[in-house]
């Protein structure tokens, strides 16, 4: 009994803190449809297939490989052993100011030896998202436009927050396609 009352004592304390009472909270499919019908979310590009039970599945519109100046737009590439290469997704979001988001890669690359590491969506972010990856195996990986590659996971947070992403940076608003540079 005392370590029941011990452990949701810890598990509390590890969820995030809202003084109001409320957590933050992942958002499932059903919510995620919800937030788009009420104008809290936009996904243009948007295919109901890409649901997933508590996210959505982010496609690939452009590919470029070693920083090299060509960027693919159509069809397919081949990304060497131990090279670097980013994406730019097709879906253009626009996150209201409850909402953040997560990203993930999408299990079937990392099983193929791609590295990733994304940053949160912030509150109030425009744009499409620029993804960077790693081929950390020893073939050559083959990346298909249209092809999904990471899940973003939306979460609802606890209060508004003072500064939305344009008003605190912005560096990223309203971008399309690979953007490589801070403006």
């Amino acid at each position: 009994m005392l370590f029941m009352y011990w452990f949701r004592k810890c598990f509390n304390a590890l969820l995030p803190y809202n003084p109001e009472g409320g957590k933050m909270s992942i958002l499932s499919d059903k919510d995620l449809v919800n937030a788009i019908e009420k104008g809290q979310l936009k996904i243009r590009g948007f295919k109901e297939e890409n649901l997933t039970p508590n996210g959505y599945d982010l496609t690939i519109e452009e590919i470029q490989v070693n920083r090299s100046k060509t960027r693919v737009s159509e069809g397919r590439v081949l990304v060497p052993p131990l090279s670097n290469f980013v994406i730019s997704t097709k879906e253009f979001v626009e996150f209201g100011p409850h909402l953040t988001g997560q990203l993930w890669i999408r299990s079937s690359w990392a099983r193929k030896g791609v590295l990733a590491s994304f940053g949160k969506i912030d509150s109030g972010f425009k744009g499409t998202l620029t993804l960077a990856g790693f081929n950390a195996s020893p073939v050559d990986l083959e990346i298909s436009v249209g092809d999904t590659f990471a899940q973003m996971v939306l979460e609802e947070v606890s209060s508004e927050p003072e500064n939305l992403y344009e008003e605190r940076s912005g560096h990223y608003q309203g971008q399309r396609g690979i953007n490589l540079k801070k403006p």
